[in-house]
């Protein structure tokens, strides 16, 4: 899925989910982002990792949906992390003091 320069890509397992994204989380396409990781844990693929690496923007909207998404999966018992972020993305968590419990 290709959303306002926003690339998000799932491969589903029994109970988890693993997304890759790639390009920009702005206000633009949070919620098409949101809806994926929503839509994941309704199918009860409630460990969710979310590769990164490739994110070259994170707003705080997409902030919002990564601690929404965390607590959500949470509340389900699963687990929410994640993996490989880029530069940018380890620089805006660590501003907000997300680092540590994402990473």
């Amino acid at each position: 899925m290709i959303d306002e320069g926003l690339e998000i890509i799932e491969d589903k397992s029994p109970g988890s989910s693993q997304f890759t994204l790639k390009g920009r989380i702005n206000a633009t396409n949070a919620d098409a982002l949101l809806y994926k990781l929503e839509t994941a844990i309704k199918e009860e693929r409630t460990n969710i990792v979310v590769n990164m690496s490739r994110v070259e923007y994170l707003s705080s909207v997409g902030i919002r949906v990564i601690l929404k998404i965390y607590k959500k999966a949470a509340e389900k018992g699963g687990k929410f992390g994640i993996e490989s972020p880029s530069e940018t993305v380890q620089n805006v968590l660590g501003m907000v003091a997300l680092q540590e419990m994402l990473v």
